[in-house]
């Protein structure tokens, strides 16, 4: 994985790692601890929403070229059943890239089973 694959920030200090990312996509793996849970005993929906975050900029960065600084201006995540303790993987894909927008997707999932989908629009900004 190359430097510039690794997310920063937040996502690393949560434990985030970038296992692939290349051609418009992405793949984070992660652990889920006891400091992750909300009061309900369950994966924090802000936990995931911070993965699928993290995952679809990764892929869009794969597509960016110098300059090009991908900036989530839309999120949305759809949770499909509470995560638990244990190793979970998102992975991410561009879906439509414009000349200013480019609309992703990811999935989270556990044990073999879906436990959110997530739609997000990046703006591409110059640096």
């Amino acid at each position: 994985m190359a430097d510039e694959a690794a997310p920063g920030g937040f996502a690393q200090r949560l434990g985030a790692q970038v296992t692939d990312a290349d051609d418009g996509s992405a793949r984070i793996e992660f652990d889920v601890g006891e400091e992750h849970l909300n009061p309900a005993g369950t994966l924090h929906g802000g936990v995931v929403a911070t993965l699928v975050d993290t995952a679809m900029g990764q892929a869009v960065r794969t597509t960016t070229g110098a300059g090009e600084v991908p900036a989530t201006s839309q999120l949305t995540v759809t949770y499909l059943r509470p995560g638990a303790p244990g190793s979970l993987a998102v992975t991410a894909r561009v879906r439509t890239r414009g000349e200013h927008l480019t609309v992703c997707e990811a999935d989270v999932e556990q044990d073999g089973r879906a436990l959110a989908h997530a739609v997000a629009t990046f703006a591409l900004l110059q640096r």
